[in-house]
């Protein structure tokens, strides 16, 4: 990867949504206007003014859940011709768990 996100910037990948699961089950967006991502790349965190550091929750190989808005327009990021989503860790709705 060529990018490095500075601060509690987080780098993503969108995942393609879902519509069957492996089993054949035919899924229906129960949530919606959120999508999933892969979190690909994390910054180091961020620095309080007294210069403590607060630093960041998540980790590559993340799956995350966030507003679909974050996924378009001015988020979006070209490498490598693969595009990906720049957002902050405190746009992410949530971590998947397993």
């Amino acid at each position: 990867m060529k990018l490095k996100p500075m601060g509690d910037q987080v780098l993503l990948k969108r995942q393609k949504n879902q519509e069957k699961t492996k089993s054949g089950i035919i899924l229906t967006s129960g949530i919606s206007n959120y999508e999933t991502a892969d979190v690909i790349e994390v910054g180091t965190g961020l620095f309080t003014q007294t210069g403590d550091k607060i630093p960041t929750v998540l980790k590559e190989g993340d799956q995350v859940l966030l507003h679909s808005r974050l996924l378009k327009g001015d988020n979006e990021v070209k490498i490598d011709k693969e595009k990906f989503v720049l957002v902050r860790e405190s746009e992410i709705a949530g971590i998947w768990k397993n």
